[in-house]
């Protein structure tokens, strides 16, 4: 019970709160969109920044964490596309966005603030190896398995475009990017700099978890059952046991196993909605399964922090 006390809820309520202030007409759409527009185009790709720069690359970035992580992910992609497809007969581009709603998991809006609650803000380490690739590695594999679907017998060219323009034009990719580029040239940041990154950092989890609130009030439960149940299964439930059954089997450090456990069992980030609005399918499926699974995580996320060492 302390673990859902102190670490899960004090997330959820701020969760709650930007959810309840939009429902009420307290906060409106469109400043809950300019919220999460500043969270994700400036403040987290500071955060992202700033973590990737500072971070061990030789300690924390290694092949064992991000294969246990990945290849769960990875696994869910490919059951929730297939099963979307073979059990439930949707259409393949449909089949791919719910996939792909079991492929991005919410790592930065509440695997972030999760983990530093439950085991510290040294502990984040891990995450930011994890987060470093999320975005390019999700996106590289969702856009390229669209555009050849929907681009049957177009070409290489197109489609590699395609997916060169998306990953490229990503603000939390160009944040990590930067990221990588000073840690590897050891080069020196000046203390006004990072003093200015420091207060958009204090904003970035704050309101960008509020702001997920208020995005996920304009959601509705409709239809499509059976898909969303599977979602949700597939992502609190079945990859976050890979993870662990992958991780534990690599022999990672014990901060690494949490935070790759910890990382697969957050419910689908805002940009599984994202991809699939992007697109014009499943938009439906992923607005309900990203609304339920983050409901029904407050549980699940308990279960795992209880059995975590």
């Amino acid at each position: 019970m302390g673990a859902l006390i102190e670490v899960i809820l004090p997330v959820f309520l701020v969760i709650g709160a930007g959810f309840i202030a939009v429902k009420r007409g307290l906060f409106s759409d469109d400043g809950a969109d300019a919220l999460m527009k500043f969270t994700q185009t400036f403040a987290i790709p500071c955060l992202l920044f700033r973590g990737i720069a500072e971070l061990e690359l030789d300690v924390y970035f290694e092949p064992r964490l991000l294969v246990s992580y990945y290849l769960s992910a990875l696994t869910g992609f490919t059951l929730g596309t297939f099963g979307a497809r073979l059990i439930f007969g949707r259409p393949w581009e449909d089949s791919i966005a719910i996939g792909f709603c079991c492929l991005f998991s919410n790592a930065v809006l509440l695997g972030l603030p999760i983990t530093e609650r439950a085991y510290g803000e040294d502990a984040l380490s891990p995450n930011y190896a994890i987060i470093a690739i999320n975005a390019p590695f999700c996106y590289c594999v969702g856009i390229t398995v669209m555009e050849v679907v929907r681009n049957r017998g177009s070409g290489l060219w197109r489609t590699s475009r395609a997916v060169w323009r998306e990953i490229t034009h990503n603000a939390l990719i160009i944040g990590i990017g930067l990221g990588f580029v000073v840690n590897l040239t050891s080069l020196p940041l000046p203390g006004v700099l990072t003093d200015a990154l420091d207060l958009m950092i204090r904003a970035a989890l704050p309101a960008a978890i509020f702001g997920l609130g208020g995005v996920l009030a304009r959601y509705k439960l409709e239809g499509d059952t059976g898909p969303v149940i599977m979602v949700c299964a597939l992502m609190l439930v079945v990859q976050p046991s890979l993870t662990w059954l992958v991780a534990g089997a690599s022999g990672i450090g014990i901060d690494a196993f949490r935070s790759a456990v910890l990382t697969s069992a957050m419910a689908p980030g805002v940009n599984a909605y994202v991809f699939a609005n992007m697109y014009g399918v499943a938009k439906r499926v992923a607005a309900s399964a990203v609304l339920i699974s983050t409901a029904l995580s407050i549980l699940t996320l308990w279960v795992w922090l209880a059995l975590l060492p």
